[in-house]
Formats: C-alpha cells, sequence, structure tokens
C-alpha cells in the first residue's frame, strides 16, 4: 500500500506520491520514524566472495560508501579451500562486523549472490550445514543496526567488490601483480567457477521452488516407488571429509553433507 498526502489549495486536494527511496523494504525496520527519514545516513557496501574450484582457494572483497557516496573502506580477506557460498557469507559478515566497528547505524548491502540475498529475506531456507552458522551470525549482526537492507544485482554491479575477491585469491596463492599470463588464465578460470556457482544456486532455488510448491499444495514430497520384489538399494559407503573447528563450529573443507546425515568426529 503506498502512502500519500494531501495539500488543500482553494477546496481541492492535490495528491504528492511519496518518493520511490520511501517505499523500499528492509529485513530489520527499528519501526520508529518514517522509512524516508534519515535517508542520507544510509551506507551502502558492495559485497562479493569467489571459489576457484568450488570448493577451492576462496576470498572475498568488499567496497563500502559513506552516505556521500566516498569509498570509507576497502575489504577483501583470503579464506582458504572454501565454497562460492561460504565465500559469500564470509564477505557479508565482514560487512557487517564494520558497520558495527564503526557505529554504522544504516547498511544497505548490494550482493550479486541471488541464494544469499533471498535467504537473508527469508524467501529461501537455509539447508547446507556448512551455511547455517554463517546465516545465523549474520542475522544477529545484522538485527544489532538500526536499519539494515539487502539487494541483489548482476555481477556487472559488483565489479570492484569482484576484483578485490580475485586480488585476495592471488594474495593467497601467492601469486604477485607481474603474473600476467597467469591472470589470463585464472580469468578462464574464473568464469568456468562462475558458470559452476550459477549452476548450483539454480539448483538450490528449484528445490527452494519445489518445496514451496509442495507446502503451497498440502503435498508432502513424493519419493520414487520401489518396484514389487526388489531389495532397496545399499546404503552408501562411509566418507571421510576432512575439516577445522572455528567458535565451536565444525567447517569441511572437502565439500558439503546434506542435511539430515549422522556424523563421526574424530580429532587429529
Amino acid at each position: 500500500m503506498v502512502s500519500h498526502k494531501g495539500v488543500a489549495q482553494r477546496g481541492f486536494a492535490r495528491v504528492q506520491p511519496l518518493h520511490w527511496k520511501a517505499m523500499t523494504g528492509n529485513l530489520f525496520a527499528s519501526g520508529a520514524g518514517s522509512p524516508a527519514e534519515g535517508a542520507a545516513e544510509w551506507y551502502t557496501a558492495h559485497c562479493d566472495g569467489g571459489s576457484r574450484g568450488n570448493p577451492g582457494p576462496s576470498g572475498f572483497g568488499a567496497v563500502v560508501e559513506d552516505p556521500r557516496g566516498q569509498v570509507a573502506a576497502r575489504l577483501s580477506e583470503y579464506l582458504g579451500k572454501q565454497t562460492n557460498n561460504y565465500a559469500e557469507y564470509s564477505g557479508l559478515l565482514a560487512v557487517l562486523d564494520w558497520a558495527i566497528a564503526n557505529q554504522v547505524k544504516r547498511l544497505r548491502v548490494v550482493s550479486d549472490s541471488e541464494l544469499m540475498v533471498k535467504q537473508m529475506k527469508g524467501q529461501y531456507q537455509v539447508k547446507s550445514p556448512g551455511l547455517i552458522p554463517l546465516w545465523e551470525e549474520a542475522k544477529r549482526r545484522a538485527a544489532r543496526l538500526e536499519r539494515f537492507e539487502m539487494r541483489h544485482t548482476l555481477r556487472g554491479g559488483n565489479k570492484e567488490a569482484d576484483q578485490l575477491a580475485n586480488e585476495a585469491m592471488d594474495r593467497g596463492m601467492g601469486k604477485g601483480p607481474r603474473e600476467q599470463g597467469i591472470g589470463i588464465r585464472d580469468q578462464g578460470a574464473g568464469i568456468r567457477d562462475q558458470r559452476s556457482e550459477i549452476r548450483d544456486q539454480r539448483s538450490e532455488i528449484r528445490d527452494q521452488r519445489s518445496e514451496t510448491r509442495d507446502q503451497a499444495t498440502g503435498r508432502a514430497p513424493q519419493a520414487p516407488p520401489l518396484e514389487a520384489g526388489k531389495p532397496q538399494p545399499p546404503r552408501a559407503p562411509r566418507q571421510v571429509l576432512e575439516g577445522y573447528v572455528k567458535d565451536g563450529v565444525v567447517h569441511l573443507l572437502g565439500g558439503e553433507l546434506p542435511d539430515g546425515v549422522f556424523v563421526k568426529i574424530v580429532r587429529e
């Protein structure tokens, strides 16, 4: 519903619609004051994450602009062997951490990860065990701000953040700025990684849409029926994955596990 106000003039009312910025929704509104109030206080952060291999050497980059459009900070970090989605969330967490440390009250984050944006808005569920603790921490940090928004952009709208992410991966892999030939090959590898990331996101989005349709129609997801007299398929063999513990959470290095599986952790 669009709000409007009337201006009395010679017995008639002239309707003036609000500016479109006043109608922009957000995730964590404080509930006090008009949405247009303090519009000049918004900081804007473009963040991006990538992985060369998915999982593979990964990193994130971010550019934070103040309310006047001036660059307030450039952030980047090499993350080691991780997935694309892990790197995307790491960039978001770094931006939120910077905003809290610098007492920023209103923050708008722009990302080219449609999956992360919709998960943060509550439109998609977070099912990956490796992403759940990152998503939970991002929600906690965002709630500490007075106002918070997330918006999706195409990859072309995140060029500088993408460049910072690639530079972080280069540093982590020991590559210097003079290695131009390697940089050209990395661009080709980066394109392949982007295609892999897009396929992964499309697969997760299809799963989310299918689940949403099942919930809307009240149907439970149907498993394919077993043929009569045919034995059930054998259980999957044991899988050994490496990882590390940070803040009490186990982060896998060799991939991801689906929800519902039982794991046994052996300390080395």
